[in-house]
């Protein structure tokens, strides 16, 4: 059985947040789309769902939070190379949303953080997983 991640984020303005979606790399699914929601598939395993308001107020009892006053989640994205990491940064700056900070580099990890329009936080990242291993290794032999 394929495991598949939807997450599920309201937003002010369906059109906008499709189109920003669009430029940093995801595909709108038509059959799971209108003028209320867009489907917005960013791998095999992972679909954002891009729900206005009044439809995300129908899968749940609690009010949509304003992400860009207050955090309820951060979504993490691996790519394979640093240069995958700030060209998704790029394109999402250019598609409207906010850099958050700019590269953090600490040798086996490289990453960035930018928001979309509606304030919901992407933490693009690349990380050598073998170096990762070995220097926590290290740090421990240090201890």
């Amino acid at each position: 059985m394929t495991k598949s991640i939807f997450i599920s984020l309201p937003v002010a303005d369906v059109a906008a947040a499709t189109a920003f979606y669009e430029a940093i790399g995801c595909t709108r699914e038509p059959l799971f789309s209108n003028d209320g929601a867009a489907s917005m598939i960013w791998s095999d395993a992972v679909t954002f769902n891009l729900l206005g308001h009044d439809l995300y107020r129908t899968l749940t009892p609690k009010p949509p939070g304003d992400a860009k006053t207050s955090s309820a989640a951060l979504f993490a994205l691996s790519f394979d190379t640093r240069d995958a990491v700030d060209a998704f940064a790029a394109a999402a700056i250019a598609a409207g949303g906010r850099e958050v900070h700019g590269a953090e580099d600490i040798g086996f990890m490289y990453s960035r953080g930018v928001e979309d329009p509606d304030g919901n936080g992407f933490g693009p990242m690349w990380i050598d997983r073998d170096a990762a291993v070995a220097a926590m290794h290290q740090n421990q032999s240090a201890a």
